[in-house]
């Protein structure tokens, strides 16, 4: 006979005054997790106890109830009622919903279901019921004060409601990550999203990072130059989107419209520079983005003076020196640290820099000839260069050297009546000296100043960097007696090349000897003789710097001057990993094959790291090989040093073997091997080709 179902009694509900009830010391809940009680009693004040508490009669010894019942589960909403009571907002007698248990299992227990049970909100249900909370009306600040989070987070949670709901339902089935959602809610195209998935489910790299890359490859990133110097508000005012993301510091955003942010540049850098020009009275002024690295070249550039100090400017900086130095003295002495002193001597120095940052006054006649270029600097700030002068600007007298009145040779000539014409005795008349003569008399003089000179090395050293600077910095000045030439390759080609730091800090210290340098060439021999020895040697060097040439050309491969350069660099302990060069996407590994970035990740970070990236495609992986291999000091084959193995003395092996076969050898020894094979071409598997500085380099970079 089948046996009768055994029907389930449930516990039965009833409201217990307040006053009755006392924590059971059997809950499982020992440590504090979740909502705090303020928060969850502000809560039970708003909306009223959700949730009954789970009880027990209290018994005497003869097992009858005394009226008191114990809580085993649900000891956080007691202490949240508890702070209700002590706050007056709730009467001790209140009645508290509760189930009464029957008492067939134990008290630990009890509590210890009612915990492991519960099952947490998917977080998917709480995006969901956020916005339509905000669709019934309430706003963000109301549900973040209604649910004790902050603003920011439910506008976290509203922004991931709003991802495409074909990608909600792949996360609610977990098919997809929280930060897979993340980092797709960047964008609110749903089409871009979906399509942004559909690729990486199908590549082994499905992290958040390339999600987010993939999203904002065609975008512009807020703290982009070009972003600061317009405005992000000007922008948007324009009609241009910006990409946020919620989840992580973005700096700002995505700019979306690129082609929108390039003309409002353009459109300001212009306004801009003509601006200048009509406030300061420049000839003429270029703008770009950026200009090639030497386009300087060719002009002349004078410098302005600084305005000198009023008698009120000069008062208050000596006053403002003098604070300063007396109260650095007493802070120097002082034991503790003070943060009121520290801002105090701030505010002075910023005060000192204010008034020894005074503009630069230029000379009229010069402006008016002369011009300025407008630029992008690095941090978004325009970047002015005053003060060049074009070849066809420059004063007739100043670039005809024929017009030295004090000796022209030609006037010999033409009154002398030619080389082989004798001087007539008979005439009384003193007539200018033959041009063979001027010629004999002024070599012997040559001869014996090259002998004089040659005994005097400090002077020597002088004359050519008086021939130097002249070609340094006055392209158009006076000559010098020794032919001694000095040449700088401009290096246009190569992108980039005036942001880099070693860039800047030639111009800026190009600058500062220029602002220090007499105006008028003729009077710079004076001032190079009056300069002190380590000014004159640190001069030196900078002009003989700025004539080095080590570049590798496709069509010039220079192996000789190479080789040179490799011991240059070795005689000053010369590194470029420490002068802080980096293979990234842009300067190497998106310009060369598929095949030479795994190569380079392969020899920085081994075996193991290439096979982690050798099924991209070349763009993300030269992306991926930039973050792989930053900070481990690698280099391409055409940046390393050789190893020097042991030179070879041409003193003393020249009487045993010939010139060619000596060349050789020192060639053999000081090229790296690049310089020594032929230039092979080579390609990538998807039809990629390196491309070289200006496109042609393949050889000179291979």
């Amino acid at each position: 006979m089948a046996q009768a179902i055994q029907k389930i009694t449930l516990s039965a509900a009833r409201d217990i005054p307040f006053n009755k009830l006392v924590l059971s010391q059997q809950n499982v809940r020992k440590i504090k997790a979740g909502v705090s009680i303020e928060d969850l009693a502000e809560d039970i004040a708003h909306r009223g106890l959700l949730t009954s508490l789970n009880v027990r009669p209290e018994l005497d010894d003869d097992g009858n109830e005394t009226g008191i019942y114990r809580i085993p589960a649900g000891g956080r909403r007691y202490r949240a009622l508890e702070r209700l009571v002590a706050q007056k907002r709730l009467a001790k007698t209140a009645g508290v919903p509760c189930i009464v248990s029957k008492g067939e299992t134990l008290e630990v227990e009890d509590s210890l279901a009612e915990n492991v049970q519960r099952v947490s909100l998917h977080p998917l249900d709480q995006f969901r019921t956020f916005q339509t909370l905000r669709e019934q009306g309430l706003g963000e600040e109301e549900i973040a004060a209604r649910f004790f989070v902050s603003v920011a987070t439910v506008r976290q949670r509203l922004r991931l409601a709003s991802v495409s709901p074909r990608l909600l339902d792949l996360y609610a089935e977990d098919e997809m990550t929280l930060e897979q959602i993340m980092a797709l809610s960047i964008t609110n195209d749903h089409v871009r999203q979906e399509q942004v998935w559909d690729t990486v489910s199908r590549s082994h790299s499905r992290e958040p990072y390339y999600i987010r890359r993939l999203l904002t490859e065609t975008a512009i990133r807020a703290s982009d130059r070009r972003a600061v110097y317009v405005g992000i508000e000007t922008y948007e005012a324009a009609g241009g989107s910006t990409m946020r993301d919620l989840f992580d510091q973005d700096q700002g955003g995505w700019l979306q419209d690129p082609a929108l942010l390039e003309q409002l540049v353009m459109e300001k850098l212009k306004a801009d520079a003509e601006a200048i020009q009509v406030s300061e009275g420049w000839k003429w002024v270029e703008t770009a983005f950026d200009f090639p690295y030497g386009h300087t070249s060719g002009l002349r550039r004078f410098y302005g003076e600084q305005a000198e100090m009023t008698e009120d400017e000069l008062a208050r900086y000596d006053a403002t020196r003098a604070e300063y130095d007396k109260l650095d003295a007493e802070y120097a002495e002082a034991d503790e640290y003070s943060e009121a002193t520290e801002q105090k001597l701030e505010e002075l120095g910023s005060e000192l820099d204010r008034l020894n940052d005074r503009p630069y006054v230029f000379d009229p006649q010069e402006v008016t000839r002369g011009g300025v270029f407008v630029s992008l600097g690095a941090s978004g700030e325009l970047k002015i260069e005053r003060g060049f002068v074009r070849p066809e600007d420059e004063p007739m007298a100043e670039i005809d050297p024929s017009g030295d009145d004090d000796f022209d040779i030609s006037d010999h000539r033409s009154a002398a009546g030619g080389e082989g014409t004798q001087p007539d005795d008979e005439d009384e008349t003193i007539k200018p000296l033959p041009d063979r003569l001027v010629l004999d008399l002024t070599a012997a003089r040559t001869i014996a100043l090259r002998n004089a000179l040659a005994n005097n090395p400090v002077i020597a050293f002088v004359a050519v960097l008086h021939a130097f600077v002249l070609k340094t910095f006055y392209v158009y000045g006076s000559d010098s007696c020794l032919e001694v030439t000095l040449q700088s390759a401009r290096f246009s080609q190569t992108p980039g090349l005036g942001d880099t730091v070693w860039a800047k800090e030639i111009d800026q210290r190009h600058d500062g000897w220029g602002q220090d340098l007499p105006k008028d060439p003729n009077d710079l021999w004076d001032f190079l003789i009056k300069l002190d020895e380590v000014s004159r040697q640190a001069l030196f060097a900078h002009c003989a710097s700025l004539s080095v040439n080590a570049v590798i050309e496709p069509w010039n491969k220079r192996a000789r001057a190479i080789a040179h350069a490799e011991q240059l660099a070795r005689s000053i302990g010369f590194d470029l990993v420490e002068a802080g060069w980096v293979p990234t996407a842009d300067n190497y590994l998106g310009r060369v094959t598929k095949a030479r970035i795994l190569q380079a990740v392969r020899e920085a970070k081994g075996d193991q790291a290439a096979e982690l990236i050798g099924h991209l495609k070349k763009t993300d992986m030269a992306r991926e090989a930039e973050r792989l291999i930053t900070g481990c000091g690698w280099l391409p084959e055409p940046l390393r040093m050789t190893v020097e193995e042991g030179t070879i003395e041409g003193d003393d092996v020249g009487d045993t073997i010939g010139s060619d076969e000596l060349e050789a050898i020192s060639e053999a020894q000081d090229l790296p091997a690049f310089l020594l094979q032929e230039p092979e071409t080579s390609s990538d598997d998807t039809g990629d080709a390196e491309s070289g500085i200006d496109g042609e380099h393949l050889a000179a970079a291979e």
